[in-house]
């Protein structure tokens, strides 16, 4: 390290220094092996980095991960997650050395920006490899550091490599006197989900048992949104003589109830999960396995995702039905997966309906000649323009791992 960044640094540390105040948790221990340390800076990128981190551990065999957010979130609303997920601690000195003295992080990985000169500085310091994604170029000093202005640069500069997702922000970057051979541009992080094969005789079974009807799907619904699908079902097969409804009721308990009510209806229930065959006459096919819903996205060509329609459950994840083929509806209720449901609208790969009566309307239209392959068109383009990107990051998460390990073996 030059003498000037040695001054800068030792300024900023000496102004910066503090440890907070315990919360009385102790940290979790380290995972034994090797450990890649991943930050995410914002709530809305946790989906794209479970989604990569699912396509890296099975061709990592042994690796841990620890992921962080900002110091300030509130857990709780980070919702599910692989490997360890803490806050970071806040930007000073004695919490930064803390922190990586616990974890001992083989590598780490930034997405976004919130940048920490503490604790990245100290983990090069340390060799610890480090990656930046989605670069902004935004840094959060602590107290007394903003007159400084070579911390920015010195953070930066800490990175092996840097993916912006504009050239412009790039071009700051390089401005700072970061090399620009460590600097390029690249896409974001995409959600690309892989979903597990079904087994072709069975899918072929249904198909045949199907004969050629039209079929949608209603996929975790909700008990008190029965009613409203089954409506829309009922006004679908006015137009619709054939057509049959693959109803997957969110809590399995339901079931059971579920069939009385529709058989009290007047309407033809084939119980999936007791086995029952699909008939030629069968209108409404129930089922409750979540494992099931692979076969079934996969033969109807439209899904509601459930769970929307009315306040409270905030919808479901719609990009598995993606995947496998089917347009999607959904109601107004999806605000736990906000940001994906507006990029499948945006794309076209999506519909939102307010009522039974627009989902009755939906179903028609949709499952007019070419009108829902459109639409399933759209929505595979869209999730599986992710998968070169996280290609190329798992890429270089191998080549550098097995460069530190090859670099330990030889100490």
């Amino acid at each position: 390290m030059s003498k000037p960044r040695s001054l800068s640094l030792a300024a900023y540390r000496v102004l910066s220094w503090g440890v907070p105040s315990s919360n009385g948790r102790p940290p979790e221990p380290r995972p034994d092996g090797e450990l890649l340390w991943i930050h995410i800076g914002s709530h809305d990128r946790l989906r794209a980095v479970e989604d990569f981190c699912q396509r890296l551990l099975p061709v990592r065999p042994g690796l841990s991960l620890l992921l962080t957010t900002p110091h300030d979130a509130d857990l709780r609303d980070w919702g599910d997650h692989s490997g360890i997920l803490v806050n970071l601690p806040a930007e000073q000195t004695g919490a930064a050395r803390g922190f990586l003295d616990h974890w001992r992080p083989d590598m780490g990985v930034w997405i976004g920006g919130g940048l920490m000169p503490n604790l990245i500085t100290r983990a090069e310091e340390r060799g610890i490899p480090m990656i930046l994604l989605e670069a902004e170029v935004d840094v959060k000093v602590g107290r007394g550091g903003k007159w400084l202005p070579d911390i920015t640069r010195y953070t930066f500069d800490c990175f092996r490599k840097i993916l912006s997702t504009s050239e412009a922000t790039a071009r700051q970057v390089r401005k700072l006197g970061i090399p620009s051979s460590k600097v390029s541009v690249a896409p974001p992080l995409h959600i690309s989900p892989a979903p597990r094969p079904w087994p072709e005789d069975e899918l072929i079974e249904t198909n045949h048992a199907l004969a050629g009807r039209p079929v949608w799907l209603a996929a975790w619904v909700q008990d008190k949104e029965f009613i409203s699908v089954l409506s829309a079902h009922r006004q679908a097969l006015r137009m619709l003589p054939r057509l049959a409804l693959v109803l997957h009721v969110a809590d399995m308990s339901e079931a059971e109830p579920l069939h009385r009510r529709l058989e009290a209806m007047d309407l033809r229930c084939a119980n999936w999960d007791d086995g029952d065959m699909i008939e030629d006459t069968t209108q409404v096919i129930l089922t409750s396995d979540p494992e099931d819903l692979g076969l079934w996205h996969r033969v109807s060509a439209v899904t509601f995702m459930g769970s929307s329609l009315e306040r409270g459950a905030g919808g479901r994840d719609p990009l598995v039905a993606t995947a496998l083929g089917s347009a999607v509806v959904h109601g107004p209720y999806v605000n736990k997966f906000q940001t994906l449901y507006d990029q499948l609208r945006q794309a076209n790969a999506a519909r939102a309906v307010r009522s039974a009566t627009e989902l009755g309307d939906a179903v028609v239209e949709l499952l007019a000649p070419d009108r829902a392959a459109d639409m399933a068109l759209a929505g595979w383009q869209m999730v599986t323009e992710g998968a070169p990107q996280a290609d190329l990051l798992i890429d270089m998460v191998q080549e550098t791992l097995d460069q530190r390990r090859a670099e330990n073996a030889g100490a």
